[in-house]
């Protein structure tokens, strides 16, 4: 498979912090990525430099060989951390607003989800638990046809069953030519679902492998050895 995902050397800084230190990771196509590490490991800081939230302090990024750009947006899906949906906002009004802004957005596919969900999509965000916005913006993000999903933390905050369904969401609705990334410190509920892992410790790429080889190699869960390198 071709590479979707290529950083060399990437560092960045915030004045004295080093946040990231010269990562060098290519990312194949057709993978579902657990992107490892405890709060403040960098996670998010690569995801905003992907989408270009954030500019290199040195060293390069390119997703399907193009730098972080209005060209790179195009193919990305970008699911942040905390949600930025309005609430007033109506749910089929945040559809036709990715519909119009996305062209890749598959219109159908979102209604689709919204009605496994059995929600209706005249209800305002307001009117919605924090578990069920999370939801929709999840939705929102997978109903793109793209060629790598960044996925900032979709299970934290939200209860088990959310949980389930929230990894049922992706595992089924992505497109299998593309990559997901998938930002979390919630190994156990997400380790089933990857094939690839990468943990981040410290602003450092301590290690990328796929999930069996860590296995064959540790003789261990993924979750049992990031806890044993996070000591947690």
């Amino acid at each position: 498979m071709s590479v979707i995902l290529e950083c060399n050397s990437l560092t960045k800084k915030f004045g004295s912090v080093t946040a990231l230190n010269n990562i060098n990771l290519n990312l194949e196509r057709g993978k579902i990525i657990g992107l490892l590490g405890p709060n403040g490991s960098g996670k998010t800081t690569l995801i905003k430099l992907i989408n270009g939230l954030l500019v290199p302090t040195s060293g390069t990024i390119r997703i399907a060989g193009k730098a972080p750009g209005v060209e790179s947006k195009k193919i990305v899906s970008y699911l942040p951390e905390r949600t930025y949906l309005p609430d007033w906002l109506k749910v089929s009004q945040a559809i036709d607003f990715f519909k119009d802004f996305y062209e890749d957005f598959d219109v159908n596919k979102a209604y689709d989800m919204l009605k496994r969900l059995n929600l209706d999509p005249s209800k305002t965000l307001k009117s919605l638990s924090k578990g069920t916005k999370e939801k929709i913006q999840l939705i929102l993000v997978m109903s793109r046809n793209a060629d790598l999903y960044c996925l900032d933390e979709p299970i934290g905050g939200v209860d088990p069953a959310a949980r389930d369904y929230i990894l049922n969401t992706i595992i089924t609705n992505y497109n299998e030519n593309a990559t997901v990334i998938i930002s979390t410190h919630l190994i156990s509920d997400i380790e089933n679902v990857l094939d690839e892992a990468i943990f981040i410790k410290e602003g450092n790429l301590h290690l990328h492998s796929s999930v069996d080889e860590i296995r064959e190699k540790e003789g261990k869960s993924i979750d049992a050895l990031f806890r044993e390198v996070f000591r947690c």
